[in-house]
C-alpha cells in the first residue's frame, strides 16, 4: 500500500482561481481586496516569507502594501502604525510577519490589530469566534489543512483526530476546527506519555511540532490520513517535514508531501480570509 498525495500546490491554485473571481466580483461593487504586511527587522526567512504574500495578493488581483522597518522600530511606532491601517478604508486585512525583535512585545502588537482586519487569525477575539463556533478568521495553516481534508472527500464525523503540537498558532486551533467537525480529539506535546499508542489509534495525525521524524511508521494505522505540518532541514540541507516521509507513505492512505503540502495552503488560506474580509464589508453595507 503507498499513501495517496494531497497536493497543496495544485489545490493552491484551484482555490487561489476561486479568490481571483471572487475579488473579480467585488471590484464591480468597487473594492478591491487590501492586504497590508508589516516586516520589521530584516531576518531573511521572514523576507522570503512576506515577498510570497505579496505575490500572491498581486496574482489574485488584490492590492497589497508592504511595510519595512529597521530592527530598530520602537514598539510604540509600530503600534501608531497598526492603528492607522485599522482605519485604512483600502485595507481589509493586516499582518505583522513574526518574529519581532526583541524589544517589541508581539502580543501587544497582534492585540491592537482590528479583529475585523486580524486575517492571521492570531487575535484573542479569532481565537475566542473559533473556540466558541462564531464567524471569525481562522488561523492560515490549520485553515489549509481542514481544506485538504475536505479536497478528499473526508468525513471527519465520530473520527479520532490526533495533533501533535499545541501552539497557538496551529496546534490548539488545528485541535478546535477538528473538533467542530464531530471529530474526537486528543491534542499531544511534548509531555506527552507513549506518543505511540494514542497516535496508532488515530483515524487523522497532524504533526505540527517543527522536529524531524516525530511520527515513523510504526506509529501510523494502516489508512491513516496524515498531513505534515513540520518545516525542518535534513542533514543534507534538504526541506523536510515532522513525519518519515519515506516510511510513513508506506502505511498510511493519504499524505501531504513537504515541500508541496501544507505550505502553499497557509498563503492560500491568507488570501482567502482577506477577500472573506473585504466581502463581509460589502455585506455590512448592503446592511
Amino acid at each position: 500500500m503507498t499513501a495517496q498525495l494531497i497536493d497543496g500546490n495544485a489545490l493552491s491554485r484551484q482555490l487561489r482561481a476561486q479568490v481571483t473571481q471572487r475579488a473579480q466580483a467585488l471590484k464591480q461593487h468597487g473594492i478591491t481586496p487590501g492586504l497590508a504586511v508589516i516586516l520589521v527587522g530584516d531576518n531573511p526567512a521572514s523576507q522570503v516569507y512576506v515577498r510570497n504574500k505579496v505575490k500572491a495578493c498581486e496574482d489574485t488581483g488584490m492590492h497589497s502594501v508592504l511595510e519595512s522597518y529597521d530592527a530598530s522600530m520602537s514598539e510604540a511606532a509600530l503600534l501608531a502604525r497598526v492603528d492607522a491601517l485599522n482605519h485604512d478604508p483600502t485595507i481589509h486585512g493586516i499582518l505583522v510577519q513574526l518574529p519581532l525583535p526583541a524589544h517589541i512585545d508581539a502580543h501587544k502588537v497582534i492585540e491592537a490589530i482590528s479583529p475585523a482586519k486580524d486575517v492571521d487569525g492570531f487575535h484573542v477575539a479569532s481565537a475566542g469566534a473559533l473556540m466558541v463556533g462564531q464567524p471569525g478568521f481562522w488561523p492560515c495553516t490549520p485553515y489549509g489543512c481542514m481544506k485538504m481534508l475536505e479536497s478528499i472527500g473526508y468525513d471527519l464525523r465520530g473520527k479520532h483526530a490526533v495533533v501533535i503540537g499545541r501552539s497557538n498558532i496551529v496546534g490548539k486551533p488545528m485541535a478546535m476546527m477538528l473538533l467542530q467537525q464531530d471529530a474526537t480529539v486528543t491534542l499531544c506535546h511534548s509531555r506527552t506519555t507513549d506518543l505511540k499508542s494514542l497516535t496508532l489509534q488515530a483515524d487523522v495525525i497532524v504533526a505540527a511540532v517543527g522536529k524531524r521524524n516525530v511520527l515513523t511508521a510504526d506509529m501510523v494505522k494502516p489508512g491513516a490520513v496524515v498531513l505534515d505540518v513540520g518545516m525542518n532541514r535534513n542533514e543534507a540541507g534538504k526541506l523536510c517535514g515532522d513525519v518519515d516521509f519515506e516510511g510513513v507513505k508506506a502505511v498510511a492512505g493519504y499524505i501531504t508531501p513537504v515541500p508541496g503540502g501544507v505550505g502553499p495552503m497557509t498563503i492560500t488560506m491568507l488570501m482567502v480570509n482577506t477577500l472573506e474580509s473585504a466581502e463581509r464589508l460589502l455585506s455590512n453595507r448592503a446592511n
